[in-house]
C-alpha cells in the first residue's frame, strides 16, 4: 500500500502515479469528484540514508537581514575635550593631536575627538551616528557550509567559510574625510543617500543542536558559536543634488579583524540568524559593537 511509507520505500519500484524528489513523496490520485487530487509526504527512509554521512556540505548559503550597533563612546567626555583643550590630559589643543599624544588612538574622550571633532559650542552627540535601520541592509554569502555529526546527529559542528557585507545607511549628513587621521564631519549637503560599506572574509564555528534530525520539516534547531573575519573591503557612498554621486575607498579608521558571537535558530525550513560583534566596528575613537538579525536560506 502506498500510504504505507516505510524503510522499505527507497528500494520499491515507484509507481506512475508517484513522483519521488529527494525526501518528497507526491501521490497523484482522484478526489470524490473525479478530480486529480496530490498527496505529500515525507520519505523517512532517504532522510535515514542521508544521514549515515557524518559530514554534510551546503554550497551557496544566503543571509539577508540587517545592520545595527550598541554605541558605547564617550561623548559626555567629548565634549569636555572640545569645550577644554588645554586642560585634558594628553591633549595640546590647537591643531589635531599626534601619534605620540596620550589617548588620540583610543576610546578614551580624547581618541573620539580625534576621530569626530566638534566645536566645543556644538558637541558631538549619538544622534550624528543614526542609521536608517530599514536601509542598513546585511547580506552574507557563504561559500560553503558543513556539518559534523558529533553525537547521533542531534549534536553537531556546525562552520562555514564566507563574505559578510554590510551597509550601514546614515540617518545624518556626515562625511568620513580619508586619510591617516580619518576624519568624520558634519556636511553642509544634504544627502539622499549616505552610507558606509564594510566587507569581511568571515569563518563562524558554531556548536549546533538539532531535535529531530529524521524529520527535518519537524525539527527545532539552535546554534551557538564565534565567528573571526578580516576587512577585505570598505567604502562610502553619498548621493546629493549638489555633488551628484560620491563614492571613497579606503579603510576609514575601521577594525581590520572583527570577532563575534554568531548564532542560528529554526524550525523546519524557516532559519533565524544572528551575529554579534566583540570588536567595535572603527580602530579608535568610537565604541560601537555592530550586529546583525535576518533570515538564512539554503542552510541546514
Amino acid at each position: 500500500m502506498l500510504l504505507m511509507l516505510g524503510g522499505w520505500w527507497a528500494n520499491a519500484q515507484v509507481p506512475p502515479d508517484t513522483i519521488q524528489i529527494k525526501g518528497l513523496i507526491i501521490i497523484k490520485g482522484k478526489n470524490e469528484k473525479g478530480r486529480n487530487s496530490y498527496k505529500f509526504y515525507n520519505d523517512t527512509a532517504y532522510t535515514s540514508h542521508k544521514l549515515k554521512k557524518n559530514l554534510q556540505t551546503k554550497w551557496l548559503v544566503f543571509d539577508v537581514g540587517f545592520n545595527n550597533y550598541i554605541d558605547r563612546s564617550d561623548y559626555s567626555g567629548a565634549s569636555y575635550v572640545a569645550y577644554y583643550p588645554t586642560q585634558s590630559n594628553g591633549y595640546l589643543g590647537g591643531s589635531s593631536p599626534t601619534v605620540m599624544e596620550k589617548g588620540a588612538y583610543d576610546y578614551t574622550a580624547i581618541g573620539l575627538n580625534t576621530l569626530a571633532p566638534r566645536q566645543g559650542s556644538e558637541p558631538l552627540t549619538p544622534s550624528e551616528f543614526k542609521l536608517i535601520t530599514g536601509k542598513s541592509v546585511n547580506i552574507n554569502i557563504w561559500l560553503f557550509m558543513q556539518r559534523l555529526n558529533i553525537a547521533k546527529h542531534k549534536f553537531n559542528l556546525l562552520y562555514a567559510l564566507g563574505l559578510e557585507m554590510n551597509n550601514y545607511r546614515y540617518a545624518r549628513n556626515i562625511t568620513y574625510q580619508p586619510g591617516y587621521p580619518t576624519k568624520i564631519v558634519r556636511d553642509s549637503i544634504e544627502f539622499s543617500k549616505n552610507k558606509l560599506f564594510a566587507s569581511y572574509l568571515t569563518v563562524p564555528v558554531m556548536l549546533n543542536f538539532n531535535s529531530n534530525p529524521y524529520h527535518p520539516g519537524r525539527s527545532f534547531e539552535l546554534s551557538l558559536g564565534v565567528t573571526g573575519g578580516y576587512l577585505m573591503k570598505s567604502r562610502t557612498k553619498q548621493i546629493s543634488a549638489e555633488r551628484g554621486k560620491v563614492r571613497r575607498a579606503d579603510d576609514f579608521n575601521l577594525n581590520k579583524w572583527r570577532f563575534g558571537l554568531a548564532t542560528e535558530v529554526g524550525y523546519g525550513p524557516v532559519k533565524l540568524y544572528g551575529n554579534f560583534a566583540l570588536t567595535p566596528l572603527h580602530d579608535y575613537g568610537l565604541e560601537q559593537y555592530p550586529f546583525s538579525i535576518g533570515f538564512r536560506f539554503n542552510g541546514f
